[in-house]
């Protein structure tokens, strides 16, 4: 009996590549690689496949793609404003094209994409619980190619990796938050031992060891923190 999720198996496999990765930088860029891999594995006669996300502005891009082809015809729906892709991720639906030159829903976008060599597209929303990510696509230099099983396969595969993404995307948010708050309280101690030192050398309080730091930073043009470092740094031959 055929499972009803063929991807299954790869998609595991993307989550086991990437499961090392889950606070590194580039754990969302190898996730996407690897995603975007699959998907020209498994769709037949395919020319490319794609992830549309949105980036920290809110505009859309193109995040990973297999090929060249692939970026110019997400490029010409993102010049636009209209496309497969971008109704597929705005109204949370697979899209489906089976034929460029007879679609009429973009005019202008299945002109200009036609000329590529692009017959057929295929486009499913990427979708986290409310949260909607982008979509991913796969193209074809043929029409016709893409029926009703594809579709299937494509919804239940994007829901997967939209899964992964958000995962990845999280961890990535909790490394970046525990980053900046080491980074606040290493600023903190840094900023108390410079008035401690102050206080140490001058015989003065807290609060005047700390308007000391405050008026030597806005002399030099620096913030109250580089100056606190400046101060504590060890002295050469110290």
């Amino acid at each position: 009996m055929e499972p009803e999720f063929p991807l299954a198996g790869e998609l595991a496999a993307v989550f086991a590549g990437t499961s090392g990765l889950l606070l590194s930088a580039e754990a969302v860029h190898t996730a996407l690689r690897l995603i975007t891999s699959v998907a020209v594995e498994t769709f037949p006669n395919n020319a490319g496949a794609g992830v549309t996300l949105l980036d920290p502005d809110g505009v859309l891009i193109t995040a990973a793609a297999t090929d060249a082809q692939v970026e110019r015809a997400d490029a010409l729906q993102y010049e636009r404003g209209r496309g497969p892709c971008m109704t597929a991720w705005e109204e949370h639906r697979v899209v489906h094209v089976p034929d460029v030159t007879r679609d009429e829903r973009w005019p202008e976008w299945s002109g200009a994409v036609g000329a590529t060599g692009v017959r057929a597209v295929l486009s499913a929303p990427l979708v986290a619980g409310a949260r909607s990510l982008g979509a991913i696509k796969v193209y074809a230099h043929e029409a016709e190619v893409f029926g009703a099983r594809e579709e299937h396969l494509l919804t239940m595969y994007a829901a997967q990796a939209a899964t992964l993404l958000l995962h990845l995307r999280t961890a990535e948010d909790a490394r970046r938050i525990s980053d900046d708050l080491k980074h606040a309280l290493r600023a903190r101690d840094v900023v108390s031992l410079a008035k401690g030192v102050l206080m140490a050398r001058h015989g003065v309080s807290e609060r005047t060891a700390f308007l000391m730091l405050a008026d030597s930073a806005r002399d030099k043009g620096a913030t109250i923190g580089q100056t606190a470092e400046r101060l504590i740094a060890p002295r050469p031959g110290g």
